[in-house]
């Protein structure tokens, strides 16, 4: 028996490691030995739940419930999750890795339930949804996009607006504020939107810098 525990453990951390190189491999807040450690945690403690509380059962009025160890994953990995999730300048990175470790834990408590083929499969998809949809909807994805200028007068603003938007960028929303600046007037401009993923992002930084005036820019 320990040793089918044992093999459980290492199938568990093996599938889990195939998850986390794909957020390895794409620099994200939790890759390869974070996705590991969570499968093999989540297998750890099913088997604790299923077996290991076996010696007691033999006694009288003794009644175990093996559900509940094994549902207090879910809400630990919510903690965990939720730490991987960060909200900067009104953006939100992190939730795919956060949903990532989510589903390597329900891969990890499969694994150790004995239920081999499900948690195999499940490896499985959840790398076709990490790498192979998203190479199939580049071409559907946008940038968030922060672009900050200043121009002198309105019609220099209005022209950059024009210009923005001839470069695929949909604006979602912009700030503008005046200020004196060595005795002149001029309009400092805050844009936020969304670039279609048209060629990289160098080549997108490359035009929109060649643009008078732009002072910032941010693409995520």
């Amino acid at each position: 028996m320990t040793a089918a525990f044992i093999s459980r453990l290492a199938l568990s951390g093996l599938l889990g490691a195939l998850v986390g190189l794909e957020r390895e491999f794409r620099a994200k807040e939790a890759g390869f030995r974070t996705h590991f450690l969570v499968a093999v945690g989540s297998t750890l403690i099913m088997l604790i739940s299923k077996y290991g509380f076996s010696d007691v059962l033999h006694q009288d009025h003794m009644a175990l419930d093996p559900s509940r160890v094994a549902a207090q994953v879910v809400s630990g990995i919510g903690f965990l999750g939720a730490g991987m999730i960060i909200i900067q300048k009104q953006h939100i990175r992190g939730l795919t890795t956060a949903a990532g470790v989510w589903a390597t834990s329900g891969i990890g408590l499969t694994i150790g339930a004995g239920m081999y083929t499900v948690g195999i499969s499940a490896t499985i998809l959840v790398l076709i949804g990490l790498e192979i949809l998203n190479v199939m909807f580049t071409s559907l994805s946008t940038h968030s996009i922060l672009i900050k200028f200043r121009a002198a007068n309105q019609e220099d603003i209005y022209e950059l607006l024009d210009k923005i938007e001839r470069e695929n960028i949909m604006i979602s929303s912009y700030e503008i504020h005046r200020d004196h600046h060595q005795g002149e007037l001029l309009y400092f401009v805050e844009i936020k939107g969304k670039a279609k993923k048209k060629g990289n992002k160098v080549e997108l930084i490359k035009s929109i810098h060649s643009m008078a005036h732009v002072l910032f820019i941010e693409i995520e």
